[in-house]
């Protein structure tokens, strides 16, 4: 009750709130990891208030958990411990755009969309983009350093972020690289910020990086004999060609779209593996191209069907087939690992992975996706019916140190794009060695000197 008073000092009551439903709801992301036991919710309008409110939590103190869209799979945003929940909402504007720099200013509750609805308007682009950038942030985005569909071509997150003002755990702003293309005065500390998940302090504003839009995006989906024939057609168009997308997915993921959402499959033949290409169908010559790399695959016997998008709306349809895998296996209650391997070392970990899935899960429907562009993979392993779902989650986390092991010996990582959190916490060592991990506990009690930035999210709380 004192800290939530102490809080109606900073905050009206249009910025703060504490009824059930509210923490309830503000408590928690996507994961579902713990239950939600938050302090209060409150909705900070300005960097000012924010470093008002690090310094009171510091005083007070009480522990802050960042929320954004709330879209996350690793609970980085679940609130268990009487926290208070710091949601960017409401700092939801684009301040600035600069058409000469081709960057945004941003707030941190801006969502994905939004910018790039703004990009476009500007006849721009802002590549970074995922099922979920209808409602996830790039406060969020950033702190996660989000990846999505486009990475085969663009890169990450972190490859569009050339500025950030954040608040450090001690109540410091710093106002990190002001846009700059080039900047060689020591350490990069916006770089530190990006994929940390609020644990080192809270991202405010953000300077986004635009490029130029695509021409003429087609899409063309194939469906692929083999694991081994995955590789050797990934290989024969990347050599012809720079995709925008290149993704994976397997049978079962089809039919389960087909079923949920009535996606009609892409051709009659059935396939055990689809590749989803995207390009920019520029000219003539790349189409026709991209038909003689589709005929050299059929006739090594790599490809047994295809198709391709005549129109835009095609294109979004061939696209749903991906992109709605995630929404429609959901009512499945699936337990989910995203993994990353070097992109020569995918046939290798998904030969590996189907035997170990078929010692250890011979009972469950397991599901393969992917961005195969850029070696992450995502297995779902889906909970039968009749099962519990506690019961389920157990069964399942037994499995991970074999998994992880197998992606450890590839010099893998255990989360591609989904961050730590609590979920992939006591797994990191499969990703880092001991002296990196102790780094990172170096900068957190540099940033965060008193534990209060999301604590317990990548590491174990201390004491």
């Amino acid at each position: 009750m004192e800290a939530t008073n102490t809080l109606s000092k900073i905050f009206d009551k249009n910025q703060l709130l504490t009824d059930p439903d509210s923490l309830a709801e503000y408590g928690k992301d996507w994961s579902n990891a713990s239950l939600p036991n938050p302090l209060a919710i409150v909705f900070p309008e300005s960097t000012e208030q924010v470093q008002s409110l690090v310094k009171l939590a510091n005083q007070t103190p009480f522990n802050l958990v960042p929320s954004g869209g709330r879209t996350g799979l690793s609970g980085g945003a679940m609130a268990s411990n009487q926290e208070v929940v710091v949601s960017f909402e409401k700092m939801n504007k684009i301040l600035d755009f600069n058409p000469i720099d081709r960057t945004a200013l941003c707030q941190a509750g801006v969502i994905t969309q939004q910018l790039q609805q703004l990009a476009e308007d500007k006849n721009l682009y802002y590549p970074v983009d995922f099922a979920s950038s209808g409602s996830s942030h790039i406060g969020g985005n950033i702190a996660t350093n989000a990846g999505g569909i486009k990475v085969v071509r663009y890169g990450l997150t972190r490859n569009w972020v050339a500025g950030l003002k954040v608040v450090t755990g001690s109540g410091e702003i710093l106002d990190l690289n002001h846009g700059l293309v080039k900047n060689a005065t020591g350490y990069d500390f916006r770089q530190m910020f990006i994929g940390s998940e609020g644990t080192l302090g809270f991202i405010t504003e953000a300077t986004m990086q635009l490029t130029k839009l695509p021409v003429n995006l087609t899409v063309m989906v194939l469906g692929i004999r083999d694991v081994d024939a995955i590789m050797k057609t990934f290989q024969a168009f990347k050599d012809k060609m720079d995709p925008t997308a290149l993704e994976l997915f397997s049978r079962d993921s089809v039919a389960i779209v087909h079923e949920q959402k009535g996606i009609p499959k892409p051709f009659e033949t059935d396939a055990p593996y689809y590749l989803l290409l995207e390009f920019e169908n520029d000219a003539e010559a790349t189409e026709n191209l991209v038909l003689d790399t589709f005929e050299q695959c059929t006739n090594e016997g790599w490809v047994l069907d295809g198709v391709m998008s005549q129109n835009e709306q095609q294109a979004r349809n061939l696209w749903r087939l991906r992109e709605d895998i995630s929404e429609s296996i959901s009512h499945y209650t699936p337990y989910k690992n995203d993994l990353a391997v070097k992109v020569s070392n995918i046939p290798a970990f998904l030969a590996s992975l189907d035997e170990l899935i078929a010692e250890h899960y011979p009972q469950f429907q397991v599901l393969w996706y992917g961005h195969i562009g850029d070696g992450n993979l995502h297995l779902n392993i889906l909970k039968p019916a009749d099962m519990d779902k506690d019961a389920f989650y157990e069964e399942c986390g037994k499995v991970n140190p074999h998994i992880f092991q197998l992606v450890k010996d590839l010099d893998g990582s255990i989360s591609a794009e989904h961050g730590v959190g609590l979920l992939k916490r006591d797994y990191l060592s499969y990703s880092r060695s001991e002296a990196e991990i102790s780094c990172m506990r170096g900068l957190k009690t540099m940033f965060d000197p008193n534990g209060i930035m999301n604590p317990g999210k990548i590491f174990e709380v201390a004491g």
